[in-house]
């Protein structure tokens, strides 16, 4: 068997190769793009294991399948997108994350003011996600104005980042933490 090599040496002068063999630099807003979505699903991987309950844990390795079929779209040339259909999230993708926001905030108590990040390790992992999650969603939207992005992406990964807060909050509550209140000084 024929042993794979990880390095190619193809991107040593700072170009990389979109799915569809197109060349661009490094520093390209499309690789920016489907470069953040994979470091957010990175973090994801590392919240999972701060997660009590199993039905979150299965619930985030969803998400983490619907970020890489997100990456692999947004790292798809142009030209060959449209051939990936289906395995890129729907409307009702992102309903799921709607329902999913809805049942996490249920029994939440009520917002008592901004909410600085931490409280818990696991919920200050939660709070690195939302803002790298945030960050995707500001270089898919850049990508946007110069290349055609599905809607629905733009939609999952906003949802996704609100999700992101409220289940920092639900951590902090199942966990018997308050939430740390930002006061001014």
């Amino acid at each position: 068997m024929k042993k794979s090599r990880v390095y190619t040496r193809t991107g040593d002068g700072g170009m990389t190769s979109l799915s569809g063999g197109v060349r661009v630099s490094k520093t390209d807003v499309r690789v920016e793009a489907y470069g953040t979505v994979d470091e957010l699903n990175a973090h994801i991987g590392e919240l999972i294991t701060y997660l009590e309950r199993e039905e979150d844990r299965e619930f985030l390795t969803g998400i983490q399948c619907d970020l890489f079929a997100i990456g692999a779209y947004l790292a798809t040339a142009p030209s060959r997108a449209e051939k990936l259909g289906r395995e890129v999230v729907t409307e009702e993708d992102v309903t799921r994350l709607e329902q999913a926001i809805d049942e996490a905030e249920d029994g939440l108590p009520g917002w008592r003011g901004f909410v600085l990040p931490g409280g818990s390790r696991g919920a200050a992992v939660c709070h690195v996600c939302r803002t790298v999650c945030r960050r995707a969603e500001r270089r898919i939207l850049e990508l946007s104005g110069s290349a055609p992005v599905m809607p629905e992406v733009c939609a999952y990964v906003n949802r996704l980042s609100d999700y992101l807060f409220v289940l920092s909050r639900k951590m902090l509550f199942i966990e018997g933490k308050d939430e740390i209140v930002w006061k001014k000084r």
